[in-house]
């Protein structure tokens, strides 16, 4: 049974072949083959990927993708598409779907949506679920640099707090928008914002979201 990490790999891989190495992406500063780039080399080299969380290791995951960037781009979608090496702990299903869901979802979005003319995606309920289900357990974390209070609201009024600080701003949408918002693509993200002007603004406006 394929699952939805694998489904959003696959899309991406399609995405970025189609679109070629040199289209846009809402990653500031890169291309599709630096987007192709950094997710091989997240899957493929631990040791450098490390960096982007990591001060020390910058320099080690500076040169990795410099190797990767460097490849054929071909070959990059290819590593993409079949997935991390045979002893990867992203070879193991659960550690997939926890791991990878969220980043190709992302990833593929980042790439759809800085296309002229882009469209929202038709979701169905249940990769809308799953999606929540992450944003619940990630939401503290990646809006923990936040200076106001933050609420992310479903249409169906369920919440999670994102930050308990005040003023507070609620951020209502579907779980895929709200996600995009939480990592921080607010041009990008399909939310109303409700709350206090003033924190509405440094929040759409800030690099306080994300990792």
């Amino acid at each position: 049974m394929s699952t939805f990490a694998k489904r959003e790999r696959l899309l991406l891989a399609d995405l970025l072949e189609a679109l070629g190495p040199y289209a846009p992406t809402l990653c500031e500063g890169w291309q599709t083959r630096d987007l192709a780039a950094h997710v091989v080399v997240r899957e493929r080299r631990p040791d450098a990927a490390g960096g982007m969380l990591i001060k020390q290791l910058a320099s080690r995951l500076d040169r990795a993708m410099e190797e990767f960037t460097a490849k054929p781009y071909e070959e990059l979608i290819q590593l993409i598409r079949t997935g991390p090496p045979r002893f990867s702990p992203f070879q193991l299903k659960q550690i997939d779907e926890v791991s990878n869901t969220v980043e190709f979802y992302v990833h593929t979005e980042d790439v759809r949506r800085a296309q002229p003319g882009w469209t929202a995606r038709e979701l169905d309920p249940v990769f809308q679920d799953a999606l929540w289900s992450r944003l619940e357990r990630t939401a503290r974390l990646m809006g923990r640099n936040t200076s106001t209070g933050l609420v992310l609201r479903r249409p169906d009024g369920r919440t999670a707090v994102a930050n308990r600080g005040t003023p507070v701003v609620t951020a209502t949408g579907e779980p895929s928008e709200l996600l995009l918002f939480l990592y921080g693509r607010h041009s990008a993200a399909q939310v109303d914002l409700a709350g206090d002007a003033d924190a509405i603004e440094k929040l759409s406006s800030g690099k306080q979201l994300g990792i």
